[in-house]
């Protein structure tokens, strides 16, 4: 089984996903760190160079290219959830857990969003991505955790274990 982590950049998908994977031994995989890897250039930078719809591009084949892998927690960019075919990939072959934290929470973790990489900020505020995002977020998961800003890591990965392990069918 494997479990992916969406949700906007800054929810916590890495910190609380290497966690997880530790827990549970399983592998993480950073799609981000993938697509850096693949083109050799940070985030922005593909941004600045090839616009938005190239790092959706290299984000949907970085996750087809993942196959059916198991025991693994998988953690991939915020924009994610503007590809279908991304997402149809990953419910197929993991439990999807939004990150649901709250706006004022993503602008104190990423205060220089502007440099982050982040798909669609040359034309909308945060605010506007992340309402728009919302909805698709709450589109493709499975399960749903409510992040206040300051919570525990420990129980946030107690709650993901047991929605995706205690309500298998």
């Amino acid at each position: 089984m494997n479990i992916t982590l969406i949700g906007m950049a800054g929810a916590g998908k890495s910190t609380i996903g290497k966690a997880l994977a530790k827990r549970l031994n399983y592998t993480f995989i950073d799609v981000d760190g993938m697509i850096t890897q693949r083109t050799g250039m940070p985030l922005q930078a593909l941004i600045d160079e090839q616009g938005d719809s190239a790092l959706t591009r290299f984000e949907e084949e970085a996750i087809i290219g993942l196959g059916q892998v198991d025991n693994c927690i998988i953690s991939p960019g915020g924009s994610v959830v503007y590809s279908e075919k991304a997402m149809g990939h990953l419910k197929e072959i993991s439990k999807i857990v939004f990150l649901d934290a709250p706006f004022r929470s993503i602008v104190k973790r990423i205060p220089n969003a502007r440099k982050r990489g982040i798909v669609g900020l040359r034309d909308r505020s945060l605010k506007e991505l992340f309402e728009e995002r919302l909805v698709l977020y709450q589109k493709y998961a499975d399960f749903s955790i409510r992040l206040k800003g300051r919570e525990n890591i420990q129980k946030i990965m107690g709650r993901i274990i047991q929605l995706c392990f205690e309500t298998e069918t």
